[in-house]
């Protein structure tokens, strides 16, 4: 069987059915990605439990219920930025603690306050993500946990592990040598738990609710400090999976401006983006055909946003530029997009037939074997970015593969060659665009068809 005829016939499936992945057992993975706390808006370096104190008090004060409902994150954040100017005044200090506190001890009326503005705000998570195409299959957050850790802290103390400070804080040792080298700690001196306890705690209850055969964390890599302690306390206190259990790091993006200033909330960038993308294309003569520009805009910037970050490690920092992001021709996500559409279009142009009896053989042009080559690369990097979960494999492949189709659609027409040649050509280019739209979903890129 060709190279040609496995790609039609394997469909999205292409790349996955290959040999390497034959040894690759089916795996169930809990993914926990993007914890936004309410509080990481306002990253202004207070404790977690201090802002969650200050926006209590704050929206007891500045607060207003319609606003919290029509956009939460944008209200909160003001009703923040109010309160954080008098953060140093010793009665806001002491509000803070006791709205923290009462939380802890289920309060009702405090309850419902936060409740309120973690729905809400989960409302506004999902719509926003949802414009990303990510979707949760569950919102638990840390807070979620907060009973739970307290039989985590018994568990601890009951095997032994937990330490009393001098201060009255709770350790675990972690060192080797048990000389306290090196020790996490996992509960505050007034009994309540930690980040870590929670986490605990949430990665025990997870283990038991879904048996899961992977656990995988992603978050920024500020936090790898705090995942090599969680995988040792929960070996130490001998979970045996914990040996399945991964962190994927990412770095951090900087100088992300929009029209409007700094960047906080993702919707910015969203919205810039669309615009950004909407000016590009009106300046384009071709545009004028396209039935939805506005969606056709989001997509084709959200292939620019992800190729852009996807490019490097994760792990690596990276400056953000839109001009770069957004070059029809480079390496870009925008480049993947207009190949997709072009080769979409020739399709259509030829009337789409289901090609059967292709003779392979008439591909003799360096630039059709190129692509023939290419092609037969796939499952080799599906299967690196499946053992390291590092995109990056997967993004230079689809960016070669568009540079290379784009070459061969030069020199290869399909036009006014005769019905065989044609027909192989025309069947070499439907088996490009369909692995570059595999791929691209696998980046979580929609393709378009016209742009």
């Amino acid at each position: 069987m060709t190279v040609l005829q496995q790609v039609l016939k394997d469909g999205s499936e292409y790349g996955v059915k290959s040999e390497l992945f034959s040894t690759v057992p089916k795996q169930k993975a809990v993914i926990e990605f993007s914890s936004p706390n309410i509080a990481k808006k306002f990253h202004i370096g207070h404790l977690r439990s201090t802002i969650v104190g200050l926006l209590g008090v704050g929206f007891q004060l500045f607060g207003n219920k319609e606003k919290l409902k029509t956009s939460p994150l944008q209200h909160l954040f003001e009703v923040y930025v109010q309160i954080n100017k008098a953060a140093e005044d010793e009665n806001t200090k002491k509000l803070a603690k006791d709205f923290f506190r009462k939380l802890e001890e289920h309060d009702e009326q405090t309850l419902s306050l936060w409740k309120q503005f973690r729905d809400f705000s989960i409302d506004e998570y999902i719509r926003i993500y949802k414009r990303l195409g990510v979707h949760f299959d569950e919102y638990s957050g840390e807070s979620f946990y907060q009973e739970k850790s307290k039989e985590v802290l018994k568990m601890l103390e009951n095997k032994g592990l937990l330490q009393k400070t001098i201060k009255g804080t709770g350790i675990v040792d972690l060192s080797e040598k048990k000389d306290l080298s090196s020790f996490s700690t996992v509960m505050r001196s007034d009994g309540t738990s930690l980040y870590i306890t929670r986490d605990l705690a949430a990665a025990i209850d997870r283990m038991n609710k879904h048996n899961c055969d992977t656990m995988i964390y992603v978050t920024d890599k500020s936090q790898s400090n705090h995942f090599q302690h969680l995988f040792q306390i929960l070996k130490l206190m001998g979970y045996d999976w914990v040996e399945r259990c991964q962190h994927v790091s990412f770095g951090l993006v900087q100088g992300m401006k929009t029209r409007r200033g700094e960047v906080i909330f993702l919707e910015d960038v969203l919205n810039e983006v669309r615009s950004r993308m909407l000016q590009n294309m009106a300046s384009t003569k071709t545009t004028k055909e396209i039935e939805d520009p506005m969606e056709t805009a989001e997509k084709v910037g959200l292939a620019a946003l992800i190729i852009q970050d996807f490019r490097g490690l994760l792990s690596s920092d990276y400056q953000f530029s839109w001009d770069r992001a957004f070059q029809s021709r480079g390496d870009t996500g925008v480049f993947l997009q207009y190949t997709h559409a072009r080769l979409h279009s020739l399709e259509q142009m030829h009337g789409n037939e289901q090609l059967t009896d292709i003779n392979v053989a008439c591909l003799q042009e360096p630039d059709a074997i190129s692509v023939l080559q290419h092609l037969l690369r796939y499952d080799e990097v599906l299967y690196r970015s499946s053992q390291d979960l590092q995109p990056k494999h997967i993004v230079s492949y689809l960016l070669t593969l568009s540079h290379l189709a784009a070459m061969a659609h030069k020199t290869l027409p399909v036009k006014d060659s005769a019905p065989e040649l044609a027909q192989a050509r025309l069947c070499l280019f439907q088996a490009a665009r369909s692995v570059l739209a595999n791929g691209m979903k696998l980046l979580g890129i929609t393709p378009v068809t016209q742009m």
